[in-house]
């Protein structure tokens, strides 16, 4: 299975402005009820991730204004890209090599088309693939 085969029941692209607050960015995560979201210039193209651990780590803990700083200030930058042409096989060996649990989806011309999760690789292999899915379960609850 490829990207394409996932992204293509999707409705919705959840992303927010680089010129969103921080403020701005929590509440659009809550009201989603994601974890995370591309930034995106105003070309609308993918700048940054930003996500609930950015704003917990970043500000929050650090006593900072949520409405004072902007979304850039705390995003994260190192951003891993895959299209949707890339099997499921390869984003997995893409998020353990790069220690992501998340993987960013560009299109043509690098359109920012969504993000994958390991939840959403896991939930569609295990639908037909029982052990690759317990594999990958393992590499996401080392404890169990």
């Amino acid at each position: 299975m490829k990207v394409a085969d996932l992204i293509g029941s999707r409705k919705e692209v959840f992303s927010i402005p680089e010129t969103k607050s921080v403020l701005d960015a929590a509440k659009y995560l809550r009201e989603k009820q994601v974890r995370s979201a591309g930034v995106v210039d105003s070309a609308g193209k993918l700048i940054g991730v930003v996500s609930q651990s950015d704003i917990s780590d970043k500000v929050a803990a650090e006593n900072k204004c949520p409405a004072w700083s902007n979304v850039t200030e705390i995003m994260s930058r190192d951003l891993v890209t895959v299209t949707p042409e890339v099997t499921f096989e390869e984003s997995l060996r893409l998020m353990e090599q790069h220690g992501v649990y998340h993987l960013l989806i560009l299109g043509e011309s690098e359109k920012y088309l969504g993000m994958m999760s390991v939840s959403d690789l896991l939930r569609v292999m295990a639908s037909s693939e029982k052990a690759r899915a317990d594999m990958l379960e393992s590499y996401v609850f080392p404890n169990r």
